[in-house]
């Protein structure tokens, strides 16, 4: 599985880049905004840290301006993938961006039948929001899952990627690898959380512990 973060903090990207860990990160206007960075800047400086697809969502609503909106935000680099939304206009500018050679995020999905359809039109990523569903007393896994069968139904002709956002603990993660899952882009604080487990800060702890009760150092 890749792991995308989604965060448009620069900080946080640099550091969790340097770990090797990190393939790719997801931005809209909202984490931008929180960052307190211009747009296309901060758009061009993600894709000099990452190497992966960067994800940068477009604001218009009609077919037309996200298309024209699109290819600016596609000239920035080439890992830029261009993010729209779920709507019929969303699609049709999927398809003319996707036909260009662009990348395309179809992000806002809630049903299989919506992931399906930006399959069709050529989406590189599919993003199904699986906490957002939850918050509403839906399966946000069980759609993961739904989505999963249908694009192995149809592969080598469906070549979308199963993004899952909304990812709100390691779980979500965990349970989306485990359903086959391409991707999850996750706060950078749920990624760390990955690597968090008690047994294994309490077996550290007696290990370092013993080791101080030797005296000796491996360096001297």
């Amino acid at each position: 599985m890749k792991f995308f973060i989604d965060t448009a903090e620069l900080g946080e990207i640099e550091d969790l880049a340097a770990t090797g860990l990190l393939d790719g990160v997801t931005t809209n206007p909202s984490l931008i905004h929180k960052a307190g960075g211009d747009f296309l800047e901060t758009i061009e400086r993600i894709c000099q840290i990452v190497a992966g697809p960067v994800s940068a969502e477009v604001t218009a609503t009609e077919a037309e301006t996200m298309i024209e909106e699109g290819q600016r935000l596609a000239g920035i680099a080439p890992n830029v993938a261009v993010k729209v939304p779920l709507t019929w206009d969303g699609l049709k500018a999927c398809r003319a961006l996707s036909q260009d050679g662009t990348m395309v995020n179809v992000t806002l999905c809630f049903s299989p039948a919506q992931a399906l359809l930006a399959a069709k039109a050529g989406a590189t990523f599919i993003s199904p929001f699986v906490g957002r569903l939850d918050d509403i007393g839906q399966d946000g896994m069980g759609l993961i899952e739904e989505i999963v069968t249908i694009y192995a139904n149809y592969a080598g002709t469906l070549e979308t990627e199963i993004l899952v956002a909304s990812i709100r603990d390691p779980i979500h993660l965990v349970e989306a690898a485990k359903l086959g899952a391409d991707v999850a882009t996750v706060p950078p604080g749920v990624l760390r959380k990955l690597a968090q487990h008690p047994l294994t800060d309490k077996g550290l702890a007696a290990f370092l512990d013993d080791w101080k009760k030797t005296g000796q150092s491996i360096l001297s």
